[in-house]
């Protein structure tokens, strides 16, 4: 079963949400340091704990590095991205926050700081991973926080929706046959391939319901600017 995990744990970050490809450009949201002051408010009470918009942008930029938007190192981010940040950074709040409760699905150190380690290789190594967090007066003790409650939410979901995700051979015939000019190849040599796209997008959808239900139980407020709830 460790193909079907492997599967669903990747699209995790994709149901969290493709949301967070960068856009940047218009409307960028000013850097912290900003006119020589640092600007810093509330953009979010989740189940009555505080989410800063200097944590929503460290946040951000942490999820962007960790799928490969190295650039988000440093390129200010604009509201669009922000927004979807937030998204995707209280859903991840909520679920660590009801599997605390239960004291489930803890993060072992040694998987944290694997998560450290590529993270640092992703930015450049030690002393590009040391500016960052200087950059955002950050901790890497606070960045392991951050990695370790991504890692529990990834597991938390994986573990609801995992099992849901998968499809039978019937389903993989059937796209296969409506499908079939697209793999010249043969059933056999895409069979695979198949599969994997079925449960990535069965996976992304029930992802996006396990998400919307786990938020409706939730104490959520949503105060910063940008936010939809905000230009209502």
């Amino acid at each position: 079963m460790s193909a079907p995990r492997q599967a669903g744990a990747g699209t995790l970050w994709l149901a969290g949400w493709l949301l967070l490809v960068p856009v940047f450009g218009a409307r960028a949201e000013p850097p912290p340091e900003a006119e020589g002051r640092v600007v810093d408010r509330v953009v979010a009470v989740v189940e009555g704990q505080v989410l800063t918009l200097s944590e929503l942008r460290f946040e951000a930029r942490v999820a962007l590095v960790q799928r490969g938007g190295v650039q988000a190192l440093d390129v200010p981010l604009d509201e669009d991205t922000l927004r979807n940040a937030l998204d995707f950074i209280i859903n991840q709040r909520v679920q660590v926050l009801n599997a605390d409760r239960l004291q489930a699905f803890p993060a072992e150190p040694a998987e944290v700081g694997a998560r450290l380690a590529t993270f640092q290789q992703r930015v450049g190594g030690e002393a590009a991973l040391r500016r960052f967090l200087a950059a955002h007066a950050v901790s890497q003790e606070e960045l392991e926080a951050v990695l370790a409650r991504g890692l529990r939410a990834e597991r938390i979901l994986d573990s609801r929706i995992r099992l849901r995700a998968q499809v039978g051979e019937t389903e993989v015939r059937r796209y296969y046959e409506q499908h079939a000019s697209e793999y010249p190849q043969g059933y056999e040599s895409v069979r695979a391939a198949i599969r994997e796209k079925l449960v990535r997008e069965r996976y992304g959808t029930l992802a996006a319901e396990e998400l919307a239900q786990v938020r409706a139980s939730a104490q959520v407020r949503r105060v910063a600017p940008f936010t939809r709830e905000a230009r209502r």
